[in-house]
């Protein structure tokens, strides 16, 4: 078997090894997290990195720390089969972990809280980034957390920013230059290293996405931060959007949420909106992605186009985990659950 089929039979047969219909109404019927925590180890493929956690005593960080740990161990295994673009992914997949530590940080930051980055950050980490995680533990303010990212490219893309009178960073705009980063990083990649249909639907699958991270992150902007359009505007990643710049000043313009949502829906991708069921506005952009990556796993005949779509239907099940796990801790109704789970 070459190695191209051999990924795409491995990312399959280890997709075939996902959480059921079955499963999930299990799981739902669960009245304890104790109960969710004994089907999990006894019949699901999450059972080895459960095996030492206590299932009355389940702490969300420590849980989440050993699924991300799972998911990564998985993704590399199937990384060794196509060496062609292979190391590039598994870059992407590290600096994809480390935005998101470092984006979690800032935001303890700003609420003074960094005690608690060091319950959930991901040991794995330590082992296969130039991030040093430990000093990021244990940086109590700005300064401590640039020196932190010093070794890395991440201090020359967010040392121009300080806090304001206030001690808050700009996390909003720190955060869109990161994804900036690790977006055109995978661009670059893609460019570089496939072509034919396997680069064509690797660029379409990524920019998708990011054409909806760009609808989604307009309306958050305004909802919640209430920023003026040309601020909006300047959070924006449009180099790498399908989105004309004409149609994004027009969501960045718009004067509710219902006008973006209408602008967007009038586009080819803004079509899938109506067809993926979302609950909230915040649900759309990985619904979107489970809808793409769940196409591509059964059809695509790229092991790279595989190997990036099990990666991001590893993450939604990661996250449909732990919000079966919190819904659970907090007594929620199964079917608010239900709601909460991207399918």
């Amino acid at each position: 078997m070459s190695t191209s089929y051999a990924v795409l039979a491995k990312a399959r047969s280890k997709y075939g090894r996902f959480l059921s219909d079955r499963d999930y109404a299990s799981l739902l019927a669960c009245q304890s997290v104790a109960e969710v925590m004994v089907y999990l180890k006894s019949h699901t493929h999450f059972a080895s990195v459960l095996d030492e956690v206590n299932e009355r005593d389940v702490h969300r960080g420590r849980l989440e720390q050993l699924l991300r740990q799972y998911l990564f161990n998985e993704f590399d295994s199937l990384c060794c089969y196509d060496s062609n673009v292979s190391e590039g992914f598994s870059r992407y997949v590290i600096e994809r972990t480390e935005v998101d530590q470092i984006i979690r940080f800032l935001v303890l930051l700003n609420a003074n809280a960094t005690e608690r980055f060091i319950f959930q950050f991901p040991n794995f980490l330590a082992k296969h980034s130039e991030l040093d995680v430990y000093r990021l533990a244990n940086a109590h303010d700005y300064n401590d957390f640039l020196e932190a990212l010093r070794p890395t490219p991440y201090y020359d893309l967010l040392k121009e920013y300080k806090p304001d009178a206030k001690g808050i960073l700009p996390v909003s705009d720190m955060e869109n230059k990161l994804y900036q980063y690790i977006l055109k990083d995978m661009m670059e990649l893609i460019n570089k290293k496939t072509k034919g249909s396997e680069r064509q639907e690797l660029k379409s699958m990524f920019m998708t996405m990011n054409d909806f991270s760009i609808f989604s992150r307009i309306l958050r902007l305004k909802k919640y931060y209430h920023l003026p359009p040309e601020v909006i505007r300047a959070n924006m990643l449009p180099e790498f959007s399908t989105l004309s710049p004409k149609l994004i000043d027009r969501m960045c313009e718009a004067e509710t949420s219902a006008e973006v949502f209408q602008i967007m829906q009038s586009t080819g991708c803004g079509r899938m909106i109506a067809k993926i069921g979302y609950n909230y506005a915040s649900d759309i952009t990985p619904r979107v992605q489970y809808k793409l990556a769940k196409k591509n796993i059964h059809f695509s005949n790229n092991p790279s186009v595989v190997m990036i779509s099990f990666m991001l239907l590893s993450e939604i099940e990661l996250m449909n985990v732990i919000s079966l796990i919190e819904g659970i801790r907090y007594q929620l109704d199964p079917k608010t659950i239900q709601s909460l789970l991207i399918r």
